[in-house]
């Protein structure tokens, strides 16, 4: 190769996002307890599932018509590795809560950088 020339490798990772809109009020508690909780479940992930590269949860701060009140953002090295997380033992209730007891609704994407 040439005297000058740089070669940069790519590497490409799958990020995971979900939005959630909670319920007002869901097993007892408000919206906003229970997104706490579902922030605390999230970020609990982390040190229990190894093919998480990075995980960050936390509650929304605006106040718009359009916001959702907890946010994910997670990285995975491939695919598979995310399958892999969405069926571990310890994810699998935590969705499953999220997504049908205290979420009026649920946003998701999945995309490579």
């Amino acid at each position: 190769m040439g005297k000058g020339r740089e070669f940069f490798y790519f590497l490409i990772m799958i990020i995971h996002l979900v939005l959630w809109k909670m319920k007002p009020m869901a097993e007892g508690r408000t919206g906003k307890e229970n997104a706490e909780i579902l922030v605390k479940r999230l970020t609990a992930l982390k040190s229990v599932i190894p093919c998480v590269v990075s995980l960050e949860a936390g509650l929304n701060y605006r106040d718009l018509p359009s916001s959702y009140d907890v946010g994910l953002c997670t990285t995975f090295k491939t695919k598979e590795d995310l399958l892999v997380y969405q069926n571990d033992p310890a994810h699998v209730p935590v969705a499953k809560w999220s997504r049908d007891v205290i979420a009026e609704s649920v946003a998701m994407a999945d995309f490579e950088v």
